[in-house]
């Protein structure tokens, strides 16, 4: 990393043109993947990724360079040719204050476990997978861990460190039987150390993920139909994440491509959703001290009991939306500028029990477990396949079915939201945006959206 000092000449030389504010982002990055399939080891992957990005605005106007060479004399010259974008008159950086302690509470660092440990680890629940049932052909267990080591400096005088330790579990079991496979996958991730499976009972989440895969072989087909829905807790969060969080973002707002522009104060949902987005939540995958601009990253109040309270502001949206940052700015590493971005973002737990939602719900499909899809974040347009659902029927769960798709608006969605439970959880996924991919948290308690288009292909011949 650089010295202090070098960075305080960077920023003013880079003020030289007339630019108005600098950014200097220094980063070291640490990344292992270990991978199993069916008991054996299929490959472990090690990397380091080094390098500083420079970023350089005049206003609303960014010039942005990166390099992975941190040479001092190297790093003049590529200001110089950023600088060359602005012709003003020179400014000064304010002198670089003093950095704020970040948290780092992890117990096993990924370079303290040995890899013989992981891979033993990884193989017996791979092994738990394929024993489960003849008909589970692949089970594939993997090992994700990250360690990065970032410093922000600015011209505001910013000049902040972090260490963030991600590890991430990804399970997934393929099964098969008369030319049908089907497969299911769990992905659980932490803000923390090999201390993860002291934290989670990995062994029982690969019985689930093995059982899920052979219940869904003998599913029916969804049938296609409009209908009440409830999605469960944890990953159930994406479309929430996904049709209302990214639409909440100033990389949206800011330009108006947003249904939810200049709605501040006004009701955008039903009087049972109030929603946050937390940076700071202990152990949480989308958790970081300190945001990718150096800002100390917060709880976020998005809405309230079905008014809208707020938006996620990196620093240049800031200055276009005139409002303050809300420690929303990251990115993938130094090859990206930053902008707003979502760090666990959730709806808060209600007074509903899951039981007595169910118990009061005659007819309807229960989403137990989302998979991946798709959203217009200009318009909250979504459609989202269902992992693993289940009808109800008479307030009862009763037969699985596959194949389903969640289809409509996330403003419509907010106000049909009609039932809360308590029991909130956060699942784990990856973001991907303007600045890159990120780790981020998805989460809500068990909701029942009253009327959702639900597709699939049942019924047709």
């Amino acid at each position: 990393m650089l010295k202090k000092e070098q960075l305080q000449n960077l920023l003013n030389h880079a003020l030289e043109t007339g630019a108005d504010f600098a950014e200097i982002f220094l980063e070291d990055n640490n990344a292992s993947v270990i991978r199993v399939l069916s008991g054996e080891v299929t490959s472990i992957d090690r990397n380091n990724l080094h390098g500083v990005g420079i970023r350089l605005l005049l206003g609303l106007d960014e010039v942005y360079g990166y390099t992975n060479n941190i040479d001092v004399d190297h790093l003049h010259e590529m200001i110089s040719n950023l600088r060359a974008s602005f012709h003003g008159p020179q400014t000064k950086a304010v002198p670089l204050g003093q950095a704020k302690p970040y948290a780092y509470n992890v117990k096993k660092p990924m370079n303290d476990v040995p890899v013989a440990e992981k891979t033993a680890t990884l193989q017996q629940l791979s092994n738990i997978m394929k024993q489960y049932d003849k008909r589970i052909v692949q089970a594939i267990a993997q090992l994700i861990e990250n360690e990065q080591k970032i410093l922000v400096a600015n011209s505001d005088g910013v000049y902040q460190d972090d260490v963030r330790t991600y590890t991430r579990v990804v399970l997934m079991a393929v099964a098969q039987e008369n030319g049908n496979m089907q497969q299911a996958f769990e992905g659980p991730g932490r803000y923390m150390g090999f201390e993860i499976f002291d934290e989670i009972d990995t062994e029982a989440l690969a019985r689930e993920t093995a059982e899920s895969a052979i219940t869904l072989l003998d599913a029916d087909d969804m049938v296609s139909q409009v209908m009440p829905v409830v999605l469960h807790n944890a990953f159930g969060g994406v479309i929430f994440h996904e049709a209302c969080g990214h639409p909440l973002e100033a990389t949206s707002v800011a330009k108006g491509l947003s249904p939810f522009v200049g709605k501040l104060g006004e009701k955008i949902g039903s009087d049972v959703v109030t929603a946050y987005d937390d940076g700071d939540i202990e152990g949480a995958w989308g958790r970081l001290s300190f945001d990718d601009e150096g800002r100390q990253t917060q709880k976020n109040l998005l809405i309230e009991n079905g008014i809208l309270k707020g938006y996620l502001i990196d620093y240049r949206n800031a200055r276009k939306m005139k409002m303050e940052p809300t420690g929303s700015g990251r990115r993938q590493s130094y090859k990206y500028s930053p902008t707003s971005r979502m760090n666990s973002t959730y709806i808060a737990a209600g007074d509903d029990r899951f039981e007595d939602i169910i118990k009061e719900t005659s007819y309807g499909l229960f989403a137990k477990k989302m998979g991946g899809g798709t959203v217009n974040p200009a318009t909250g347009e979504f459609n989202f396949a269902v992992q693993e659902g289940y009808m109800i029927e008479d307030g009862k769960l009763t037969r699985p079915v596959r194949g389903a798709m969640l289809i409509g608006h996330g403003k419509d969605v907010l106000f049909k939201i009609d039932r809360v439970a308590d029991n909130l959880e956060l699942g784990q996924g990856m973001c991907g945006s303007l600045s890159g991919n990120v780790p981020v948290d998805v989460g809500q308690p068990t909701i029942r959206v009253s009327s959702m288009t639900v597709g699939g292909s049942g019924g047709q011949k």
